[in-house]
């Protein structure tokens, strides 16, 4: 068993990624959220992230990342190292972007700290079916409206919109599993959850060509 930290954004990735790091054996003990400096995520709101971490009963870390970003991401993880005296750090990955290397591998190459990546180059196909099989409870938080519509904003990740989705990315030719920013989801609720997330007081919001879940008290997504 080797004691690793998990990288967290709270998106289906990252939950079925801590799900299959446990099943092999390691002893995750902390999730931990690389970000620029005063972060503002639209896709994966801060305070969510939290209280899924607290559901998940991990300690979590909000780490700052700035220019240049390869010595920050090394010192960073250098540190985290020798925090939770780590041996690997597993990532919800599941392909490269544009063809690019790897990012956190190349970072975590020069400190000898091992990359777990249990989602990496799987089937579309196979990586939706495992969210299903696992009972992991996701919403569509954020998505890119040159590719769905805002309405898809806030829609569970359930069998009936999955289904939905593949068949539309079959047509359109896009990635199934929103890999390349077509869509980012919030979990909550799953394998070792305490209780499930109530998502509750979100309103959808547009930005550019984004829309994604806002706070607003007045409005209510029933899951």
């Amino acid at each position: 068993m080797s004691r690793v930290i998990a990288l967290w954004s709270g998106g289906k990735d990252a939950m079925q990624a801590l799900c299959h790091a446990r099943d092999q054996g390691h002893q995750v003990v902390a999730l931990v959220t690389f970000a620029p400096p005063n972060p503002s995520f639209l896709a994966h709101p801060l305070p969510l992230v939290r209280r899924q971490a607290e559901a998940l009963g991990l300690p979590h870390r909000l780490v700052t990342i700035e220019a240049p970003f390869e010595q920050s991401y090394e010192q960073a993880l250098a540190d985290l190292r020798q925090e939770w005296q780590i041996e690997g750090v597993v990532t919800g990955d599941i392909d490269s972007v544009a063809g690019a290397p790897n990012w956190i591998r190349e970072r975590c190459r020069p400190l000898g700290l091992a990359v777990h990546t249990p989602l990496w180059q799987q089937t579309r196909v196979a990586l939706l079916a495992d969210l299903l099989a696992r009972g992991i409870k996701a919403h569509l938080s954020c998505v890119d409206t040159r590719v769905l519509t805002p309405d898809w904003v806030g829609r569970a990740l359930d069998a009936a919109t999955l289904a939905e989705l593949q068949a539309l990315a079959a047509r359109q030719g896009f990635d199934a599993c929103g890999e390349q920013g077509e869509y980012h989801s919030m979990v909550t609720d799953g394998p070792g959850f305490a209780a499930p997330l109530p998502l509750s007081g979100w309103r959808v919001a547009r930005q550019d060509h984004l829309a994604y879940l806002a706070e607003d008290g007045e409005s209510h997504l029933v899951s």
